[in-house]
């Protein structure tokens, strides 16, 4: 698979590989859950291509809006309102014999909501301004980065249509957990721009380091930022777009306390508990995280940037070690 968002070694990409697979081999309808810009098109996209069957046809749910959604969904008859000109067919009708994939489903209006659910539940639909009902055989994809569960709870989401579709849920881990995959993406990214530019170790660094809000589209940017504006092949820390030109100031105005903090020594001997003199890697660990959690005054943010991991797995690692209240 050469698919971006599948590019990777880490043991959850390895587990979604594996998904894959299985879920090409049925009919049944997927979850897809996930932070904007982790792939979740891309990976309902490698499940459809691994038994293709049809078109595979995307549904932007956020830009279902207005008067005219239902006929986008499910199309019109010829005169049904002003301005059908014509009977038109629908991106449901598109996908018959193929996957209907809707992205953000969370942003489906209730009242199509109930459309959404008829659909799955009877295989057919009524085009607008028609009388008689039309079958198909697809199958059905959504994705979204809300969550869902609260939605229901919110009164924002149906639960009926909620439970119709989490039959199978994936979901995708965000850049941040999986950050050994970064040079293996731009890796990719440089070849599907056709340059032969290589990374400074310094910048290669700062990208493994930075926590990517954007996940894998925002690294994408990162690097066609820095390939258009670089002066030469080698791609340096001053190509670098301004968020992570921040990010890296920040690392290199830390104390050699603070430095030894992020490598896991403390500036304090922590306390040998074994009676071999080997220190516990938990307890290292933890002493870790104290030391930049005290440097940084309790900024998580920060000592998560100290420390090189993401801020989902420091706030994880903080209530392992409870510590937090």
């Amino acid at each position: 698979m050469n698919s971006l968002g599948l590019v990777g070694e880490s043991p959850q990409i390895c587990q979604i590989r594996r998904n894959i697979e299985k879920l090409g081999r049925s009919k049944s309808p997927v979850l897809l859950l996930g932070e904007s810009g982790t792939g979740k098109e891309v990976i309902a996209r490698a499940i459809h291509d691994t038994n293709p069957m049809g078109n595979f046809v995307p549904i932007d749910c956020g830009s279902l809006v207005g008067p005219l959604m239902e006929s986008e969904l499910f199309g019109h008859t010829r005169g049904a309102f002003t301005g059908a000109a014509e009977t038109k067919r629908g991106l449901i009708e598109l996908a018959d014999g193929g996957t209907a994939f809707f992205d953000e489903i969370g942003d489906l209006p209730l009242e199509m909501q109930v459309k959404l659910l008829r659909l799955l539940q009877e295989r057919e639909f009524r085009p607008v301004g028609s009388l008689a009902t039309k079958k198909v055989e697809i199958r059905v994809m959504a994705a979204t980065h809300r969550d869902l569960a609260r939605e229901v709870e919110n009164k924002n989401f149906r639960l009926d249509l909620f439970y119709r579709l989490n039959v199978v849920s994936l979901r995708l881990p965000p850049l941040r957990d999986r950050s050994e995959d970064i040079p293996l993406l731009v890796e990719r990214f440089l070849e599907r721009l056709g340059v032969k530019h290589k990374l400074t170790q310094e910048a290669m660094d700062t990208l493994m380091s930075y926590d990517w809000p954007g996940n894998v589209r925002e690294l994408q940017n990162c690097i066609e930022r820095m390939v258009a504006m670089n002066s030469g092949p080698l791609l340096q820390t001053c190509d670098l777009p301004s968020a992570l030109q921040t990010h890296l100031e920040a690392r290199r105005s830390l104390p050699a306390s603070a430095a030894a903090a992020g490598a896991g020594i403390s500036t304090t001997r922590p306390q040998v508990t074994l009676q071999s003199g080997i220190i516990p890697l938990t307890e290292m660990e933890k002493q870790a995280i104290q030391n930049a959690l005290v440097y940084t005054k309790g900024d998580r943010v920060m000592a998560a940037c100290l420390l090189g991991i993401g801020r989902t797995t420091l706030y994880r690692k903080l209530k392992e070690y409870r510590l937090v209240s």
